[in-house]
């Protein structure tokens, strides 16, 4: 397992103002071995990224001895393959397309994706989706998108995110990857969005060999509402840590564990990237 650390960890990253080739340079001073970069509609990686750039963050990674792990992307809350809107759900997938092609031009084996939300926790205007729907849209989708990772040698990572699908029952999430019975096509587990409604250990070895990324965020039951608020540093919220690397050891996983710590310290958000290296070493038995 690598110690890796998400791009909207840092200060700038979320709002894409962080420049990838300095976050890289930095995760190496902060002892992290891998880095999670992220795609959109903008930003350093975008359907507008040339080449010759892509080769430039190549190229830095290998001078840092960083490996570009995995990769994320939040243009599914925009783009939902679960969207009422025909136009919507197209270009869901053709910007999925252009992440898969991404993924293959970096090296990177591993994208995350959202595979349909009946809502948006953090949009109360979004369209709210019947649940039906968004289970026969995303497979329809996925059904399009899984023989193009195949052919580009690209895993896609469903994650369990707050979208109200596939997120409250372990089960209902493993039926669903098993349909596409595809190596292509796996989870891309959040040890710590899981906490408002369950524990991440029992998630991880029922899931098993199918878990393919793995994020690392903790978050406080107490803090009530489900809401931001609740996630807090590792090591300070609900997460049984001992538990849930001796499930990972238990099923076998060896990829990379990411941190992804937003929202942001209030003051001087560069320290929690400082704290969180630490966390990760103390957890994954490092000191």
């Amino acid at each position: 397992m690598i110690k890796a650390i998400n791009f909207w960890s840092f200060p700038g990253g979320l709002d894409g103002k962080k420049d990838v080739k300095q976050a890289i340079k930095e995760a190496r001073i902060l002892g992290y071995e891998g880095i999670e970069l992220s795609f959109g509609d903008s930003g350093t990686l975008s359907p507008s990224t040339t080449a010759g750039e892509m080769r430039e963050i190549i190229k830095t990674a290998k001078a840092e001895k960083i490996k570009l792990s995995s990769l994320c992307a939040g243009f599914y809350w925009a783009y939902n393959f679960a969207s009422s809107k025909p136009e919507d759900r197209k270009k869901a997938i053709e910007m999925t397309k252009k992440y898969i092609d991404t993924a293959e031009a970096l090296g990177v084996e591993k994208i995350l994706v959202i595979p349909a939300a009946v809502d948006v926790f953090f949009n109360p205007a979004a369209e709210v989706i019947s649940y039906e729907d968004a289970y026969s849209r995303s497979v329809a989708a996925l059904e399009q998108l899984v023989p193009y990772a195949e052919k580009k040698k690209v895993v896609l990572g469903v994650e369990n995110v707050w979208n109200r699908f596939l997120s409250m029952s372990v089960l209902e999430m493993k039926n669903f990857v098993d349909i596409f019975n595809s190596k292509y096509l796996g989870v891309y587990f959040d040890v710590g969005n899981v906490i408002p409604f369950g524990y991440s250990e029992q998630w991880i070895r029922i899931l098993g060999k199918r878990i393919i990324a793995v994020h690392f965020k903790d978050f406080k039951r107490e803090a009530g509402n489900g809401g931001m608020v609740g996630f807090v540093d590792l090591l300070s919220g609900d997460v049984n840590w001992p538990e849930v690397m001796k499930a990972l050891k238990e099923t076998g996983y060896n990829g990379p564990l990411t941190a992804e710590m937003i929202p942001y310290y209030r003051y001087h958000p560069e320290v929690r990237l400082k704290v969180t290296s630490i966390a990760m070493d103390t957890i994954m038995g490092r000191r």
